[in-house]
């Protein structure tokens, strides 16, 4: 068996899991977990937060290229090294970062810093387009797929545990907007890799998906 570091690529919709079961797989393998969404997150957050247009695509890289953004071992979020883990979440954020995840010099400028995070190996990354624009090359690939009304409820109790306001109703148009949205945009849209592994998530708790991806990853090993 082999025990080379790999590189483990998780993607799918919003709200389809990717962020927990990519921390689980990433602490059980003691690999390092790379949340390419929190980064797209930390940008809209901050021109956000300095009130620029998000429309203006020049005004937004040129923010992307004066900041750093940064992630520790403990999934830590930090732009400029203030602590931003929390607030990246919020309503607002969600609501534009497809806008900006969507410009493509900010991708390119992303994927690289993203790229370079990986290039040793031993990390599992999530987000919309890691197995087919990211880490293309990478050894395992999985797509993560669950129902919109599945999803909106996860959302809605994650809202609620956190003592965040939370609508239902419009969680579930908010993803199938943001499903819309992720997935006819020009660059880099929401795809599931030709080669990728699909779990449906929507009947299986989070150890469940958890231990099939760890089984690929055994299952890679073996043969290797």
């Amino acid at each position: 068996m082999s025990d080379l570091p790999l590189a483990i690529a998780i993607d799918g919709p919003a709200a389809a899991g990717k962020s927990t079961v990519a921390k689980r797989v990433a602490k059980a393998l003691a690999y390092i977990y790379i949340d390419t969404g929190a980064m797209y997150r930390s940008l809209t957050y901050q021109a956000l937060q300095e009130g620029l247009d998000i429309n203006d695509e020049s005004s937004i890289i040129e923010l992307l290229h004066s900041i750093t953004i940064s992630l520790d071992q403990n999934q830590q979020v930090y732009v400029n090294k203030k602590n931003i883990t929390e607030e990246i979440r919020s309503t607002d954020v969600t609501n534009h970062v497809s806008k900006i995840a969507s410009i493509s010099s900010v991708r390119k400028e992303l994927v690289h810093r993203q790229q370079v995070l990986a290039a040793n190996r031993g990390v599992v990354m999530d987000g919309r387009d890691i197995g087919t624009s990211v880490l293309p090359d990478a050894e395992i690939k999985v797509f993560l797929i669950a129902s919109v009304e599945e999803r909106a409820m996860r959302r809605h109790q994650e809202n609620l545990q956190k003592g965040i306001p939370s609508d239902l109703d419009q969680l579930r148009k908010d993803i199938e907007l943001r499903d819309k949205m992720d997935s006819e945009r020009k660059v880099s849209p929401l795809k599931k890799a030709d080669d990728a592994i699909e779990i449906d998530t929507t009947s299986l708790d989070i150890d469940e998906v958890t231990q099939r991806i760890l089984q690929l990853v055994k299952q890679y090993k073996e043969k290797a």
